[in-house]
């Protein structure tokens, strides 16, 4: 099949370059080494197929779909980051090679790589930076909610610098989900992401929405090649067929396994099966704007009904953990909290002092049918000292909706922190000006604000530790659970590395004896 594509003029001019150049480099070389069956090329590595949680809808990092997991797994295959997290939440460098705060950290310069090209053979620098984050900004999705009134510009061709309108220490770790295109790629661009052209280890070599990505790998990557000849994603929706597939050998690689099925998979012989601390903690907010929850005794009163630890052994036992704190272990600014033990008897004593109003049922809202059990079982619990909990499920975007109107008493969510720092999480979502749970406290926003006005690691921690202590004291929320996410692959996969976001990378990953 023939692929054509639309280019500008500026993208011509720099094509026209890097092709004579390349041909002077060519009529140097040999053309029979015979580079193209091994390393990055079409050789015997194998073919990979993975099965994860949620479909991959659209390519576009910069648009509605930017945060969704299906495009976040496809944008690091396709696309390069100025950094990027491993595995475990370290930040590296990937375009750029160092990234340093002005001194009031409200400005961050990046330098970038020489030599970088993208799949098309085209150089990449600094203007492609800068046209990727101005698009980005100008489409409004939800990665852009990150750079409220931030700014960039181009220094040089190898450096930009990043400005905020106020001290934000947390940056690089924002900058993980932000994706560099070609400079020429315009706002409404649908053609371009059908075949994109991209920095990344893999490029596309089909693509339906909804069902499957095709990865080969991409022959102009600056780094090490991809060791997979082709990897597909494919969407599998129902766990079963999900489960059937990777016990067959039609898939390679599933994740985000629930816990009852857990078991029967460790007991494969040919499958290994691991669980890995994420990001992500289920979020009970209390709407405190609310009367009946205005005051702190009676929100922690409540949080103390429920037995937490009996429900995530019953439900998540290989999953889930108690959390102890509002962000997970793996997050910059995590300091354990004491925890918050089950006591009905004290719980109803609390309630019963403080005048609440048993008549009233509290409106429980969250989406999702996977979390209704867990939903069931706080609702129980709290029906057995006379609170009455009306579970509310609903639709994604009506959740959403209605999540910033606050319009629930309690809100439940899995809430994740993929930039790994509780800037983006605790700093973004708990100050009075945020207004996302109806809590206000002054002494609490000033200690977010200095968090975010340092670069110190261990500074920003003790600091968050205090915001920690008091969303924790005051329950702001309820905390019950900390997430990991089970992975499983055949044993035949080498190099296979869980992630704690659920976006694995498959460039490491061989095949069989390759």
């Amino acid at each position: 099949m023939t692929k054509t594509r639309e280019y500008g003029r500026s993208r011509l001019l720099r094509l026209a370059a890097t092709a004579t150049a390349t041909a002077a480099l060519l009529a140097a070389c040999s053309t029979t080494s015979g580079d193209d069956d091994n390393g990055g090329g079409t050789g015997g590595s194998g073919d990979v197929t993975a099965a994860g949680t949620y479909p991959i809808e659209s390519l576009d990092p910069h648009g509605a779909q930017g945060a969704s997991t299906g495009t976040q797994l496809a944008g690091q295959e396709i696309f390069s980051r100025l950094v990027k997290p491993d595995p475990d939440g370290t930040l590296k460098g990937d375009l750029a090679t160092s990234w340093k705060p002005n001194g009031d950290v409200t400005a961050w310069t990046f330098t970038l790589r020489d030599g970088v090209r993208f799949s098309d053979g085209s150089p990449l620098d600094a203007d492609d930076v800068l046209a990727s984050f101005q698009r980005m900004i100008s489409l409004n999705g939800p990665n852009a909610g990150n750079f409220t009134g931030s700014t960039m510009k181009r220094t040089s061709a190898t450096e930009v610098v990043l400005s905020s309108p106020a001290p934000d220490a947390s940056v690089p770790g924002k900058l993980g989900t932000f994706y560099v295109v070609p400079s020429d790629v315009g706002k409404d661009d649908t053609a371009f992401f059908n075949d994109p052209v991209g920095s990344g280890p893999f490029t596309v070599d089909g693509f339906t929405p909804g069902e499957s990505l095709v990865l080969v790998p991409n022959k102009e990557y600056r780094g090490e090649k991809p060791a997979p000849s082709r990897v597909t994603v494919r969407n599998i929706p129902e766990l079963s067929a999900r489960m059937t597939a990777l016990r067959t050998g039609e898939v390679d690689i599933v994740w985000g396994i629930p816990d009852d099925q857990l078991a029967s998979l460790e007991r494969e012989k040919d499958l290994t099966v691991r669980t890995v601390p994420s990001s992500a903690e289920f979020t009970m907010w209390f709407n405190s704007s609310t009367p009946a929850l205005k005051d702190a005794k009676v929100r922690r009163a409540i949080w103390q009904a429920v037995d937490f630890k009996t429900i995530i052994s019953e439900l998540y036992p290989e999953t889930g953990k108690p959390a102890d704190a509002p962000v997970t272990g793996v997050v910059l600014g995590h300091v354990p909290q004491p925890p918050v033990a089950h006591d009905a008897a004290a719980a109803k004593a609390a309630l019963t002092d403080a005048g609440f109003d048993y008549s009233k049922k509290l409106r429980l809202q969250f989406a999702n049918a996977e979390f209704r059990p867990f939903i069931q079982a706080v609702v129980s619990d709290l029906r057995k000292i006379g609170v009455l909990a009306e579970p509310l499920e609903k639709e994604q975007a009506t959740f959403t909706e209605d999540l910033i109107a606050l319009k629930w008493d309690i809100n439940f969510q899995q809430l994740a922190t993929p930039s790994y720092d509780a800037a983006s999480n605790l700093g973004r979502l708990y100050t009075c000006e945020a207004n996302r749970n109806g809590y206000c406290n002054k002494e609490l926003d000033g200690l977010l604000a200095a968090a975010g006005a340092t670069a110190d690691k261990e500074e920003r921690t003790g600091l968050y530790g205090r915001a920690s202590a008091i969303i924790w004291r005051d329950a702001v929320g309820m905390y019950p659970m900390s997430v990991s996410i089970a992975y499983a692959w055949n044993n035949d996969l080498k190099g296979f590395v869980p992630d704690a976001s659920g976006l694995p990378d498959f460039a490491g990953v061989r095949k069989g004896g390759s």
